[in-house]
């Protein structure tokens, strides 16, 4: 298996950019997708989004809409920003196989995991999520879609409040053609809801908004950064082998370890000091990031994630 994914990712560096940037609008211009999909391991496949901010040039394809072919039908994760962005994966999924989808999994309650949702639902395709999940969208949903018609204009037509058909509370275990599927609510991690996709045979995670490796993971005001860190440690315990990240390509554990939790780890431990020694709100927009300033959104990241983190530690 470790010889395939070398072989894999040496694949990958032929038809991907292995450094991904948010200055390219658009790599897939016959397509709604911001991206054409990749076959990461065999039968599991990812249309990977732009590493930057939704727009209309990307259509709001900023996460990755990944899918497995399974043999005995086809499972989605995340509905898409947009109809259109649904219309489209389906239209790719419709040239690789002729199964039918048969599942979509939404990976949080955020616009480019469920605004897509009405596409499916019109094909009578159960839509999964998890509870809390749900309960996020149902009160935002009209702001969410609000949002996304002013970046995508002419784009967001079609396009309606759809939440998930099903919910769950902890794990819900598909079994379906070749593919034990375990769509698993690991713990907190960067907003409610966020699960992770998780296929033990063939040590691959589909793992939402819990990592991220190529931009900087977004902090926001009920993002639990405490809960996160210690969600990690089970994320990491289920000990995959490969890693389809909510935003970025295909990596490992190492990776997004390291632009994630230890991340966490280092704005956290530099806010603490900062408390400690009397500093103030305004004080903690000036700490020091610039050792991930390599990363994608870090410009329009940095200085409101340490803001949320210092608001949040203030009465830990």
């Amino acid at each position: 298996m470790r010889l395939m994914f070398v072989a894999l990712c040496s694949v990958l560096a032929l038809v991907v950019p292995s450094i991904a940037s948010q200055s390219i609008p658009d790599q897939y211009p016959q397509s709604a997708l911001y991206s054409k999909p990749v076959e990461v391991i065999p039968h599991v496949w990812s249309a990977i989004g732009a590493s930057g901010p939704p727009t209309h040039e990307n259509t709001g394809h900023n996460n990755n809409l990944s899918f497995i072919v399974t043999g005995d039908g086809v499972v989605v994760v995340n509905g898409g920003a947009a109809y259109v962005l649904a219309e489209a994966l389906h239209d790719e999924i419709k040239k690789i196989t002729d199964q039918p989808v048969k599942l979509v999994i939404n990976e949080n309650g955020q616009g480019h995991a469920m605004l897509g949702n009405g596409y499916w639902a019109e094909l009578g395709v159960p839509i999964l999520a998890h509870e809390d999940a749900a309960a996020a969208f149902k009160e935002r949903a009209y702001d969410i879609l609000d949002r996304m018609k002013g970046y995508n204009r002419e784009k967001a037509e079609k396009t309606t409040v759809k939440g998930p058909t099903k919910t769950f509370t902890d794990v819900e275990i598909v079994e379906m053609g070749g593919f034990k599927i375990e769509v698993r609510m690991i713990g907190p991690a960067h907003s409610p809801g966020d699960i992770s996709v998780w296929l033990p045979d063939q040590k691959l995670v589909i793992a939402g908004d819990m990592a991220f490796h190529e931009r900087l993971p977004p902090i926001f005001d009920d993002t639990d950064t405490a809960g996160w860190l210690e969600s990690w440690e089970k994320f990491e315990a289920l000990g995959a082998l490969y890693v389809i990240p909510g935003h970025g390509h295909p990596t490992n554990i190492a990776q997004v370890r390291r632009y994630t939790k230890d991340y966490l780890v280092f704005l956290r431990g530099e806010i603490r000091k900062l408390i400690d020694a009397g500093g103030s709100l305004q004080d903690a927009y000036d700490v020091d990031q610039s050792s991930f300033a390599h990363l994608d959104t870090f410009q329009e990241l940095a200085k409101r994630n340490a803001g949320r983190v210092f608001e949040q530690m203030e009465f830990e």
